[in-house]
């Protein structure tokens, strides 16, 4: 029998709300994040709608209570949402134990970077070059890991959508292997021109509120947002008389190396992950009593993704939903922003409604719960993330 991994503490900040608390509300009150373009610069305020968390930079940097202006967007939502996960009485993490931090980002600190290019083609005299030092992924997981004094284990991973996913199950494993004691781990990322417009190019964005697996979706909405968790080993949670919110249970990652930016039609990736998720969960497809499905409401993702499911759970398929139609597509970061909504509906018993649904895909016919429902019934929850490059991973997240 595997060691367990204990999740203590959660922290997020999205666009329906800048703490945990506020995302469960919105959630249970069927209160969507998607808005025009608020903050961004960009020609496309007024035509797309996204998923903006409701500050400024500077409103930001107020709330963090720092003053480095360098600081990118990406690395300030991070440290929010990691300052909360920790916030845990009776926590130290300069206690000596082995502790370690995992994050991960798709787009770094390049709302920092662009504003410098576009100062710099201008006038190469002019811009500031030190904003180019937060383009690196690497950039917002130093800055967390040095506000929180986190020491032992520092790293960052991107595999596109699935990043925080991969960095939650890196987690767990470093923790299972006697490596650390506790790690931080999760994502951040944040709405920049390169990422909208890039996704604009693909023509998978849709210009009104996105529609996951209904037949006639168009497209994702973008979103920004941070989200982590914190895992414990047992002996370091019994070792400060902890209280568990929630188990990693399981994990799966596969890549069906089909195409760059596109699911196989099959779903053969997305169908391994959650295999092999369950296999290492010592569980059974009966075993899960609902599916947080990574549902980004783009064509091709969605067939590919209900493909896989009906492979898997064949007749008997679970209540499922996709809540990036609460948050938008939060790139690296919504693998663990939808872990801690898979774990609010654990604790909370409740299952978010899949928002725009109408009509079930053609060919499918799969239904997700279209209306706020409470249960007691909750207790192992799948939660799906699945990137570009085919890099397909799942969770098994259950109850105490």
């Amino acid at each position: 029998m595997q060691k367990p991994v204990y999740i203590s503490g959660m922290g997020a900040i999205t666009s329906i709300g800048n703490n945990i608390g506020e995302m469960k509300n919105s959630l249970m009150s069927n209160r969507h994040g998607i808005h025009h373009i608020q903050y961004l610069d960009t020609a496309h305020k007024g035509k797309l709608l996204v998923g903006e968390v409701k500050m400024s930079n500077d409103e930001l940097l107020n709330s963090l209570g720092i003053e480095i202006e360098s600081s990118s967007r990406t690395t300030m939502l991070g440290m929010i949402a990691a300052r909360e996960a920790v916030a845990i009485q009776g926590l130290n993490l300069d206690d000596g134990k082995r502790t370690g931090l995992i994050s991960s980002t798709s787009v770094g600190g390049i709302d920092k970077s662009e504003n410098f290019i576009k100062k710099f083609f201008e006038d190469p005299a002019s811009g500031k070059l030190r904003n180019m030092m937060t383009h690196d992924c690497g950039d917002s997981t130093e800055h967390i890991a040095v506000d929180l004094g986190i020491r032992h284990y520092v790293s960052t991973i991107s595999t596109a959508c699935s990043s925080s996913a991969n960095a939650i199950m890196t987690g767990a494993r470093l923790i299972r292997h006697n490596i650390l004691d506790r790690v931080l781990v999760g994502g951040t990322d944040s709405m920049t021109k390169y990422t909208l417009n890039g996704f604009n190019a693909l023509k998978i964005l849709d210009s009104d509120h996105c529609k996951p697996f209904d037949n006639d979706r168009q497209g994702l909405n973008l979103g920004e947002g941070a989200a982590f968790l914190l895992l414990e080993s047992e002996e370091s949670l019994k070792e400060r008389n902890g209280e568990p919110i929630g188990i990693v249970q399981g994990y799966g990652n596969a890549n069906d190396a089909y195409h760059q930016t596109a699911s196989s039609p099959d779903g053969a990736g997305a169908y391994e992950a959650m295999r092999i998720a369950l296999k290492q969960a010592a569980m059974t497809t009966e075993d899960i009593q609902y599916i947080n499905v990574h549902g980004t409401a783009t064509p091709v993702n969605d067939l590919s993704e209900g493909t896989a499911i009906q492979r898997l759970f064949q007749s008997e398929i679970p209540d499922f939903s996709s809540t990036k139609c609460f948050t938008g597509h939060t790139l690296a970061a919504a693998g663990s922003i939808e872990a801690v909504i898979a774990l609010l509906n654990l604790k909370h018993q409740f299952i978010a409604p899949n928002l725009n649904f109408k009509t079930a895909i053609e060919g499918i016919n799969m239904t997700p719960i279209v209306s706020l429902k409470r249960t007691n019934s909750l207790k192992n929850i799948l939660s799906n993330s699945f990137g570009f490059g085919g890099n397909c991973s799942s969770l098994v997240l259950s109850s105490i």
